[in-house]
């Protein structure tokens, strides 16, 4: 594996996960860095196949993402997009403080990037700081990665009604009261991840975080509305959970009543 279709030189491994391998590389001709990640065909997942259609959807989406190329040999599916800087994850772990207003502000430019493919009809629904990306060496532009497991929340036009799901889907640490609930993921649900998202980044840990009774997880995540001093958590984030827990399964979240709602709290 160290040419990729004729064209990218794989160079050193920079991740990996459950569903695949990323590793950095480089076009041989043009000499511009990529990244390359990689999923075996046998494991059957089919994930990469799928994330590189939603990229290709979501292409003139800002904080996407541009795919330079998506194929196959014998063994694994390779999808090749544009090289990317640290993660928030990375990037919290690094600093010793988040301020309010710097998590705030990061809130807005992920609440754009969720208005903009919620409005074209998909939902991520694996919403964690470590699928948010820097640019390389520009701290001003983010973008949402990974989107093996976004599916479309519309089916001829209508919003697609709510059934039970087998089990949770993305990071338990950061998934919504209905994913534990076992129900189908809608808009709100991506808005409550990004709740848990603030509070990590403003606390540099979340409450649960240590936890692995599932049980104990979904308490401690129903306990933040009535003991929010208790988990240090800011009231303006602490409104934006109340708001996102009492939208409709179906309804559109007001993305910039929420945004003008931070932009207050900075001020």
């Amino acid at each position: 594996m160290n040419l990729i279709n004729n064209k990218y030189s794989v160079l050193n491994k920079i991740g990996s996960g459950t569903f695949g391998t990323v590793y950095k590389g480089q076009n041989i001709r043009t000499k511009e860095l990529v990244a390359i990640k990689v999923e075996r065909i046998d494991d059957q997942l089919k994930l990469l196949k799928n994330e590189s259609i939603m990229y290709q959807y979501l292409k003139d989406c800002d904080g996407i993402p541009v795919v330079r190329w998506f194929g196959k040999d014998d063994i694994n599916y390779y999808m090749v997009i544009n090289l990317l800087g640290k993660s928030l994850g990375e990037m919290r772990q690094s600093m010793s403080i988040f301020s309010l207003n710097l998590v705030l502000k990061i809130g807005a430019k992920i609440l754009s990037i969720l208005k903009t493919i919620h409005e074209k009809g998909i939902v991520h629904r694996d919403i964690k700081p470590d699928n948010f990306l820097f640019g390389v060496d520009d701290l001003n532009k983010l973008y949402l990665i990974d989107f093996g497991f976004c599916k479309s929340y519309l089916e001829d036009g209508r919003h697609v009604k709510m059934k039970p799901i087998h089990n949770i889907i993305g990071s338990i640490n950061y998934a919504s009261i209905w994913a534990h609930n076992r129900c189908q993921l809608s808009r709100r649900d991506d808005l409550e991840s990004l709740c848990y998202v603030l509070l990590f980044l403003f606390r540099g840990k979340l409450p649960w975080q240590d936890k692995t009774d599932e049980t104990e997880i979904w308490k401690l995540k129903n306990d933040i509305t009535n003991h929010s001093i208790c988990f240090n958590c800011p009231k303006v984030i602490l409104d934006f959970l109340i708001y996102v827990r009492g939208l409709e399964y179906e309804e559109t979240p007001n993305y910039e009543r929420i945004i003008d709602m931070f932009k207050r709290e900075i001020k």
